[in-house]
């Protein structure tokens, strides 16, 4: 891993839990009776209008101009061009996060498991929940609903995209622990599963570096492990393969995380 020109180090005391976005937290609630789907022919005009016509073009220039990002291995995702499935993929990008699942898999629909506070900024919230956002509902009785909308997207041919890291670390080049318990959404619906990893490498101009994303999978649930083995043995080979592609394809790196002093791993 090179180092040239790096901005600065950022010190962590739990990789899994640490956020460095910068946005403060809100603790917004998800109620039980939150709506997922919305039936009402208006708000599906409209948002088939944000998602197509706003943030789609927002979304490449983005790509094309902020993160000068290249796509690799793409190609096999067009098998599954009429097919639902689900990508995992590694949380380094403040708005790449929402933007780079929409680019990597179009012109298929994308909807976002997020947390809660990603639809609590006001003034946005209508449009990014029109634009795919599905955030975790705060109680246990939330979860059907929950499971429904994403039970339903699934059979309409979307995609559904999971960060499993949770939490931002703008530009971080290595894979972070996370946990297998959002695995368990394909699991219940056998779907196949493919990682996107973004990989960091020096721009020829600038500082900030360019980034190449590497498709790999698909991944399917192994049926031939009880049900309740199977999500674990998913997110293993979803980590793997993300893990390597980082490891081999991230050659450059703006901001170096330190595990704090005295800071118990992960």
């Amino acid at each position: 891993m090179k180092h040239e020109d790096l901005a600065k180090t950022v010190y962590y005391t739990n990789a899994e839990n640490d956020e460095f976005s910068g946005i403060p937290p809100k603790g917004f609630f998800i109620p039980a009776d939150y709506q997922y789907i919305h039936n009402n022919v208006f708000y599906r005009f409209f948002a088939f209008i944000s998602y197509r016509i706003i943030l789609l073009p927002i979304a490449y220039f983005h790509r094309v101009f902020a993160l000068r990002q290249r796509f690799e291995n793409k190609g096999i995702l067009k098998a599954f061009k009429h097919k639902g499935y689900f990508i995992f993929g590694n949380h380094t990008n403040l708005l790449g996060g929402g933007f780079t699942p929409s680019m990597i898999c179009f012109p298929k629909r994308i909807y976002i498991i997020v947390n809660s506070d990603n639809v609590a900024v006001k003034g946005l919230s209508t449009l990014f929940k029109m634009g795919g956002a599905l955030p975790l509902p705060s109680t246990l009785a939330g979860m059907p609903s929950f499971m429904d909308a994403i039970n339903k997207r699934y059979s309409q041919g979307s995609v559904i995209c999971v960060y499993p890291e949770a939490h931002i670390w703008p530009y971080c080049t290595w894979i972070r622990p996370f946990k297998s318990v959002s695995f368990k959404f394909p699991v219940s619906l056998n779907a196949p599963v493919f990682a996107f990893t973004d990989c960091y490498k020096k721009r020829r101009f600038g500082k900030k570096p360019r980034t190449v994303t590497y498709i790999d999978g698909p991944f399917y649930p192994d049926e031939s492990l009880p049900l309740e083995q199977r999500h674990n043995e998913l997110r293993d080979r979803v980590y793997a393969a993300m893990k390597a592609r980082a490891d081999k394809e991230s050659t450059y790196s703006i901001i170096n995380y330190v595990l704090k002093a005295g800071s118990a791993k992960p």
